[in-house]
């Protein structure tokens, strides 16, 4: 589920959106609505202005700051790239934590765990990095909204597999009756 705005729409108006989908339409609870954005890193300012316009949708305890691994998207060596934001849907506590049966502590929307299930990235395609990695801005900033279809409905649905959604489970018992085989739920 990708949409772009080539200049129409930056920042200020694509975290609004999304807001607004998520809780309005869709009824999300906020309370398990988190969100990340670009930390800062050397050469590449924190994204103050997302996190600045998530502050008036969330509390700061729901945003975390991450790094260019995470929250800088780039096409390659050279060309457009920006920082991002990602938003996670909080599972809960009873969602299995790998790093918790190990014995430390889970490490919320840096964990690889079921609980924080990343399912929506606004890229903010702002700069164009040159070949000596000069960041120059771009005449009209961009969003590269991504979200992901299965991962939402299955945030939608409440289940913790994308394949015991109804995307899946039609094709799945057709599956199972010619194998003779019945499907299980994965995780519930």
């Amino acid at each position: 589920l990708g949409n772009f705005s080539f200049g129409d729409y930056f920042k200020r108006d694509a975290i609004p959106f999304a807001w607004k989908l998520l809780t309005e339409e869709w009824k999300l609870p906020k309370d398990r609505l988190f969100v990340t954005i670009f930390r800062g890193e050397p050469g590449i300012p924190r994204d103050d202005e997302a996190y600045d316009t998530w502050r008036t949708f969330v509390p700061p305890d729901h945003i975390g700051e991450l790094g260019a691994d995470d929250n800088f998207w780039t096409m390659g060596d050279t060309g457009p790239c920006g920082r991002s934001s990602e938003i996670y849907y909080y599972r809960g506590p009873e969602s299995a934590c790998a790093e918790e049966a190990l014995g430390r502590a889970c490490r919320g929307m840096e964990c690889s765990c079921d609980r924080y299930l990343e399912f929506w990235n606004n890229v903010f395609m702002e700069f164009n990095r040159q070949q000596d990695g000069t960041l120059n801005p771009l005449p009209a900033p961009a969003i590269d909204t991504g979200m992901g279809f299965e991962r939402v409905t299955a945030i939608l649905q409440g289940k913790l597999s994308n394949y015991d959604t109804d995307l899946f489970t039609p094709i799945l018992a057709a599956i199972g009756d010619r194998a003779g085989i019945r499907y299980r739920a994965t995780m519930d």
